[in-house]
């Protein structure tokens, strides 16, 4: 690891303007991605700015909407009772991020800021069409996830809270890595009324997408059955050690069906 300067300011303001000042500063929120990134001397920041400091965690659930603040866990947001109740779907996708030492230091805000492509996260806020609320502004999940580690977010834009609306029905499946337990393929299926369906994978490209074609077919047939035959095109679809993109695309409709079924 390379020497930096770590600070950890009390407010998003201060935050801001300790980037500012810095030569190449970077922000922290849980650190599972930034601190072994260090340790393995694959990145130099000149400042960390380490965001726990602001204290921003917290969930707030309604039979309508979710908000989990961005300093909130993983295992905080499996754990609440308010989402289990209402968005049971989203407390079942945060259980199952890495293991129990992941889920307890891992943020919302670190996870979709940073936009690994084998997140979960990601694949929630596109299926629930959440709403990110930065420092400065709210940003539409559809907007928001750009590409591989690449978001919306503008210099010293700070992910503060995220708003899920609260869906009719949803789930979340995912094909693991047994390693890891990133994300090979997940997919989020959510059912948010008056024929407005939802599905987004995650692990599968670049970045968390939504597959339109599987949302076209459940809105006239919310069944696992309907998305027989649906397969999604391979040619834009990580291939490396872990599966080929044909499997991934394979991957994708099996996910899917499973995410229906435990919707439904």
């Amino acid at each position: 690891m390379y020497d930096f300067n770590y600070h950890r300011p009390k407010s998003a303001e201060e935050a801001v303007k300790l980037l500012k000042k810095a030569d190449d500063g970077t922000l922290m929120s849980g650190g599972q991605t930034l601190i072994p990134t260090l340790k393995a001397r694959l990145a130099a920041p000149s400042d960390v700015v380490d965001l726990s400091g602001l204290k921003n965690s917290g969930i707030k659930a309604t039979s309508k909407t979710v908000t989990v603040k961005a300093g909130t866990t993983h295992a905080e947001v499996a754990a609440h009772e308010g989402i289990q109740k209402h968005l049971p779907a989203l407390a079942s996708l945060a259980a199952c991020i890495g293991d129990a030492h992941v889920r307890h230091r891992g943020t919302i805000g670190g996870s979709i800021a940073n936009n690994d492509p084998a997140a979960d996260y990601p694949g929630a806020c596109l299926g629930l069409n959440a709403t990110i609320v930065t420092n400065k502004r709210e940003i539409d999940a559809d907007k928001f996830f750009k590409d591989m580690f690449e978001t919306a977010l503008r210099e010293n834009e700070i992910v503060m809270e995220v708003q899920f609306p609260v869906a009719k029905r949803a789930a979340y499946c995912k094909f693991p890595n047994p390693a890891s337990r990133y994300s090979m393929v997940g997919a989020f299926v959510a059912d948010m009324g008056k024929g407005n369906v939802r599905v987004a994978i995650t692990g599968a490209g670049p970045c968390a997408f939504r597959a339109k074609a599987m949302e076209k077919a459940l809105e006239g047939d919310f069944s696992a059955s309907a998305l027989d035959g649906i397969s999604l095109p391979a040619d834009d679809l990580n291939d490396d050690i872990h599966a080929s993109a044909d499997y991934r695309a394979h991957l994708c409709t099996v996910m899917a069906k499973r995410a229906v079924t435990a919707a439904g």
